[in-house]
């Protein structure tokens, strides 16, 4: 390798992430990942490379360091970096200032040309897309880094990814970075390779992965608790019917979407009591962490103003409030990054590459429940400052999300070719959501009138964290609650995991002394195949998460479990059998045989 490491690792202007606090035992030097992903970049020396690192590990500084030696050795003499939105936009030319690349986020169409004293532009998709050729001719006239921020935008439209394709093509270099699962729809992605599987899908090929699970073994990110919240909902449909369900309860699409809404709405005795949770939440990390921040995010304006409304009577203090339309929202950001205040609201607009470090609570409170948005909002609270910051995410306890807040650590590539079958359901359920979202945002204020919410109440559900679910359930404010909401804000995953089990025990103790029997497994008179599904999710993941802590391999744990409780193979087993062998690994991790 041939870095000139004196100058590039040992840098005290180049930390290994922005802002200035780096994660524990990481500064001054890069973190091992980056150090290995320029290793690989300098050893192939491509034209192009496309990395894939968790949000929070640091993709800006990698781009960065690669960009600094490209110029040291004259390989390149402009750069352009490409990204989602304004915000971003400055985020980077910040970034950049700090190790001496003079970008120009300011830069519009109709200027032509950069000022002077600028190294290069940061500029947005749509903004390439709308004058591509203006964008190719600054890009053949000088040697050129291009540097793609979260490049799966590069598929969001026809227009950006023929204007990217178009813009790019004479570039030097090309450096693509996302830090979230790549898109679920099948439009190709410029500058990003596809290779055939064994199934003849084309998948996109990452020149260097860095997932979650690595950066949280590496202190990088932090563990992420998500607290989920059930609670009996009561609403009137459009045709005046009055519904009522338990929010996640096992009922079809529609019920559980309308209850899910039910939920949201500022109205009820749902979010108050979930907002005055996370608030007690954010009061106990702040003991440890005191500049810690929580942020909600909501499904529009209307909401975040009522959810603003309602965390100022419960703290007292008026939250940062920011609308996607909102031409300060940037200043507003920074200003929240860089102060005390203890929440901000938002509508969708903080997702992928903000960065506000010290966000360590936050509350889902939006029905947008993709995986790829869910993995963008979920990396706003990651981003490790030193060791032993922990995460908390409240969310609605609902299928689709408890399934996302479980598979966490799961990597996908993007697909070019729609599977003929998919074992993880992400297909089925990406382009069934991606639909449901569209729907949505036609028609937002309509869908508002399909039905009136009548009633909500919270109730706490459980504690999902590493692949397990932890908690019995309870009532707002109970001792069961408590338990977890006051769980120390500074530990690692190791000892979250073993206060998790414990406080898990504890519980289960208080039921026994109470004489609170088991709920008993109920086999319902007609096979519920979706049911089933989730059962057998549930006890893979299960399973995996045991395998991982006892060394033993998966199929013996099946097999284990089999042995022991009775009843035939997995996809044999029905419902009662499913739950015994849940209960049966419960068991094994609270240390009972």
């Amino acid at each position: 390798m041939s870095l000139q490491t004196d100058s590039l690792f040992g840098s005290p202007s180049l930390p290994p992430a922005y802002p200035e606090r780096a994660a524990w035992g990481t500064a001054p030097k890069l973190r091992a990942w980056q150090a290995a992903a320029m290793e690989k970049y300098f050893d192939r020396n491509p034209r192009d490379f496309l990395a894939v690192a968790t949000p929070g590990a640091g993709k800006t500084t990698f781009a960065l360091r690669i960009a600094t030696e490209l110029i040291e050795r004259g390989q390149v003499s402009r750069i352009t970096i490409v990204t989602p939105t304004d915000h971003l936009k400055r985020q980077w030319a910040d970034a950049a200032a700090r190790v001496g690349i003079a970008i120009d986020p300011n830069f519009k169409n109709a200027d032509g040309k950069h000022g002077r004293g600028f190294r290069g532009v940061a500029v947005t998709y749509a903004q390439v897309a709308s004058k591509p050729m203006l964008h190719r001719a600054k890009t053949e006239a000088e040697r050129t880094l291009v540097i793609m921020d979260e490049i799966h935008h590069g598929g969001d439209a026809l227009s950006w990814g023929d204007g990217i394709r178009e813009a790019f093509d004479p570039a030097s270099r090309r450096l693509a970075l996302t830090g979230t699962p790549f898109r679920s729809d099948t439009a190709a992605i410029p500058f990003v390779d596809y290779v055939e599987d064994h199934e003849g899908i084309r998948r996109s090929k990452a020149d260097y992965t860095y997932g979650y699970g690595e950066a949280l073994r590496d202190h990088v990110v932090r563990p992420v608790m998500f607290m989920a919240y059930s609670g009996q909902m009561r609403w009137r449909t459009s045709a005046g019917e009055e519904m009522a369900a338990t929010l996640g309860a096992p009922v079809t699409k529609d019920i559980t979407s309308q209850a899910w809404r039910t939920a949201l709405n500022p109205a009820g005795e749902w979010i108050p009591s979930v907002l005055a949770a996370a608030d007690k939440r954010l009061t106990e990390v702040r003991r440890a962490v005191p500049d810690a921040g929580g942020l909600v995010i909501a499904t529009d304006h209307e909401d975040a103003r009522a959810y603003a409304g309602q965390l100022k009577k419960i703290t007292g203090e008026s939250p940062t409030v920011i609308l996607s339309d909102d031409a300060g929202a940037s200043n507003k950001i920074e200003e929240f990054s860089a102060s005390h205040k203890r929440w901000m609201v938002a509508v969708r607009m903080v997702s992928e590459g903000v960065d506000v470090p010290r966000l360590a609570v936050g509350v889902y409170a939006t029905s947008t429940a993709t995986p790829l948005f869910f993995a963008q909002a979920v990396g706003r609270f990651v981003r490790a400052r030193k060791r032993g910051e922990t995460a908390s995410v409240f969310l609605p306890s609902v299928p689709n999300l408890m399934g996302l807040a479980n598979q966490l650590e799961l990597e996908r590539d993007h697909a070019l070719d729609r599977p003929k079958h998919d074992e993880d359901g992400f297909a089925t359920e990406d382009a069934e959501m991606l639909e449901a979202n569209r729907e949505e945002k036609a028609s937002d204020t309509l869908e508002k009138f399909k039905f009136e919410a009548l009633e909500s109440q919270a109730s706490f559900d459980r504690v999902l964290f590493d692949g397990g679910e932890f908690g019995t359930g309870g009532e707002v404010g109970s001792e069961d609650e408590l338990d977890f909401l006051g769980i120390p804000g500074l530990l690692d995953a190791d000892q979250v995991g073993v206060l998790l089990r414990q406080r898990q025990a504890d519980q289960a103790s208080r039921r026994k002394r109470r004489g609170v029997a088991e709920p008993e497994p109920v086999v319902p008179s007609v096979t519920d195949h979706r049911m089933l599904t989730d059962l057998r999710n549930e006890l893979a993941k299960n399973v995996s998460a045991w395998s991982a802590r006892s060394g033993m391999p998966h199929g013996m744990v099946h097999s284990e479990l089999r042995r022991m409780s009775g009843g035939p193979a997995v996809a044999q087993a029905n419902e009662a059998q499913l739950q015994q062998r849940l209960k049966k690994l419960q068991d094994w991790f609270l240390g009972k045989k």
